[in-house]
């Protein structure tokens, strides 16, 4: 993980990975929803795969995608109690 140490880092390592978990965590959570008049609340047993592929939250995938898409891209620097984020 390339986050900074004593940081949460939410991102999988490659961008390409965390939108396949996005999408396998979304579309499983969704389909627990629209299965359920099919399957009953068996379907609802999806859901919590959903949450696995998500790493418990949506809102932290989120955050792991900004991070996903700003890393390598923005670095912050502190100087003189002031921080600030610069391209690299």
């Amino acid at each position: 993980m390339s986050g900074r140490p004593g940081q949460p880092d939410f991102a999988a390592p490659t961008l390409t990975r965390h939108l396949l978990r996005g999408g396998l965590g979304f579309g499983a959570i969704a389909a627990a929803f629209a299965l359920l008049p099919l399957a009953g609340p068996a379907a609802l047993l999806l859901a919590p795969l959903g949450l696995v592929a998500l790493r418990g939250c949506p809102m932290c995938w989120a955050i792991g995608l900004a991070q996903a898409l700003s890393r390598g891209r923005l670095q912050r620097q502190c100087r003189d109690g002031q921080c600030t984020l610069t391209r690299v």
